[in-house]
């Protein structure tokens, strides 16, 4: 009896693991239905699209713009060619812009970190154009900035008109590139981006909430902008960390200011739930050496340039698997950076990731000696 009931609970601890490991590589379903033009689920750090509809699609951006703002005005900081501390004298165009509002008072002085907050906590058109004519000196010259920084950044479906999102035939973006430029604002301005998080700011004795109700309903959201305007709709961008893993969310052209809270939670809910994502390789690191001719040394140390992610169906890890591709014949001189080869990594059938791989030093050429042996060398090869 105990023989048959030691039996029988051995079957099932093994129909339980089985059906455990099965569990873990079910297929991920579909997205979640989105009532929105256009929307786009992204890995931070791998990059991968999770979800997607028309997320290339030229589409009105709303105050989703002010995301570009901020960037130009970031980047003036880093330069030292303005200071959070700098006085902004408030223009009688910035005081009547219409639409939301900081609420500063043409002719007085505001700080720059105070225009900031203000247009990115409160949304503050009249703080946005403020900002755009201390920089540039006009709003037009400040739209010049933001395109070419778009151009830069490989933004290929947007143009500006102005700083702050308010309807023009010629204002236009895509999800895709939104996510690009917050994904930068996250990685290159740490500094700032906590401002993203700041439930609501007082200025003038009047105190605003931040319009993403999702800083309150989700503790792993820490940013990022909401947009509207009759004509673009309800729009958000989130983003989102949980153990280690980081979602960005575009949903443009919602219904509701609940409609783009609820999708842009549906959204991140379900990348978190069925995906993971692992960094396979850190930059700089030697992955391995290959022969080098006619150099100074015999060797080159190869690795990536930057850190490799990858973003896989959750359970499944197990199941990547990474190769190397490396030039047959590298010849001295070798700059450190050059490209000499690819990683790419494959889960199952499917490619899943293909990375340059670079040289890890300056290799120069050898002596001529050296030069002559590696010649006669690869006569042979």
């Amino acid at each position: 009896m105990k023989h048959n009931l030691l039996h029988l609970t051995l079957i099932f601890l093994l129909l339980f693991i089985s059906g455990l490991a099965q569990a873990a590589n079910l297929p991920v379903p579909k997205p979640p239905a989105i009532g929105a033009r256009a929307f786009l689920l992204e890995d931070f750090n791998s990059g991968q699209t999770l979800a997607a509809k028309n997320a290339d699609q030229r589409i009105e951006p709303a105050s989703i713009t002010k995301l570009m703002t901020a960037y130009v005005v970031f980047k003036e900081l880093r330069s030292g060619n303005i200071t959070l501390q700098d006085m902004v004298t408030v223009s009688e165009k910035a005081w009547r812009t219409p639409g939301s509002r900081m609420f500063i008072e043409v002719g007085k002085q505001v700080s720059v970190e105070d225009l900031l907050l203000g247009m990115i906590v409160q949304s503050g058109n009249d703080a946005t154009v403020a900002l755009a004519e201390f920089v540039a000196g006009s709003e037009d010259s400040f739209a010049g900035l933001m395109n070419r920084y778009a151009q830069d950044l490989g933004m290929s479906e947007t143009n500006f008109v102005n700083s702050t999102g308010l309807p023009d035939p010629e204002h236009y973006t895509s999800a895709r590139d939104i996510s690009t430029l917050t994904r930068l604002i996250i990685r290159e301005y740490p500094e700032y981006y906590g401002w993203y998080s700041e439930r609501e700011f007082t200025f003038n004795n009047i105190t605003q909430e931040n319009r993403n109700k999702l800083l309150w309903r989700d503790d792993s959201v820490d940013g990022v902008k909401t947009g509207h305007t009759d004509s673009a709709g309800y729009c958000l961008v989130t983003s989102a960390k949980r153990e280690g893993m980081r979602l960005i969310s575009v949903v443009l052209g919602t219904d509701s200011k609940s409609a783009r809270a609820d999708t842009s939670q549906a959204l991140l809910n379900y990348g978190f739930r069925f995906f993971e994502t692992h960094l396979l390789y850190d930059a700089d690191t030697e992955l391995t050496t290959t022969r080098i001719w006619k150099g100074a040394v015999e060797t080159i140390p190869v690795g990536l340039s930057r850190p490799l992610h990858v973003t896989i169906p959750r359970g499944q890890y197990e199941q990547l698997d990474a190769s190397m591709t490396i030039e047959n014949r590298i010849i001295a001189p070798v700059s450190h950076g050059q490209v000499l080869g690819t990683v790419s990594v494959r889960l199952g059938d499917s490619d899943v990731s293909e990375t340059p791989l670079v040289a890890l030093q300056d290799v120069g050429e050898g002596s001529i000696w050296q030069r002559v042996i590696d010649e006669a060398l690869l006569y042979f090869e």
